[in-house]
């Protein structure tokens, strides 16, 4: 965690969004901004989670998708998507007087995949959303994080549909028994909001661990 009372950049939280945005304003009590990013594959819903849980108009960096991106994006199982991350998602919550959670949102595309670096730099923790339609887009961003080190937990976006279960999905994924694995639906502020508030909870109950 580190201090502050300025609004992110692209390796530490952007700037706030233009006037006239319909946001809440940054308390001027804010004397520490905590750093989560959300990262996952083509096509999983982080730009939805992000969007369900800000507290601000997110600042969202969407493009269409064109013939351009033919042969080189895979859309198996998403082929109805039109728009795509092209750089991060960025959204904000006020956690109290003092405190405020930034929230950023990877690209999912593997051409983007060298964004994630920064992204995760002085990241309390990351969010590894997964689609059971596109398993194998998780594995890269789970084997960063374990890379690094950096407390992670991996939510299962149904979008309301529980196609597998989640033992299903953890041996799938052959994730470690230790890596929290909720289901959530991105499209619901109370769903997507559980999910960060579990990676709180795991970051805090690995700071007691490795502190006895």
């Amino acid at each position: 965690m580190h201090s502050t009372t300025s609004e992110p950049s692209a390796s530490q939280p952007p700037a706030a969004p233009a006037p006239g945005d319909a946001h809440v304003p940054l308390p001027a009590t804010t004397e520490q901004a905590v750093k989560i990013a959300v990262v996952g594959g083509f096509g999983v819903g982080k730009t939805t989670l992000v969007r369900s849980v800000s507290e601000i108009r997110p600042l969202n960096t969407e493009e269409t998708m064109t013939r351009a991106g033919d042969g080189v994006d895979d859309l198996g199982g998403v082929e109805d998507k039109r728009a795509t991350t092209v750089a991060f998602d960025f959204g904000r919550i006020t956690l109290d007087a003092t405190s405020v959670l930034y929230v950023f949102g990877a690209p999912g595309q593997e051409r983007f995949w060298f964004l994630w670096e920064r992204l995760f730099s002085g990241a309390l923790g990351a969010v590894v959303l997964v689609d059971t339609r596109r398993l194998e887009d998780s594995w890269y961003a789970i084997d960063r994080l374990e890379a690094q080190g950096t407390p992670f937990v991996v939510a299962h976006n149904d979008f309301g549909e529980a196609d597998h279960s989640l033992e299903e999905v953890r041996a799938a994924l052959d994730l470690d028994a230790a890596v929290p694995l909720l289901r959530c639906d991105a499209r619901e502020r109370d769903s997507a909001k559980q999910v960060l508030i579990a990676l709180v909870r795991h970051v805090r109950a690995l700071v007691t661990e490795g502190s006895r």
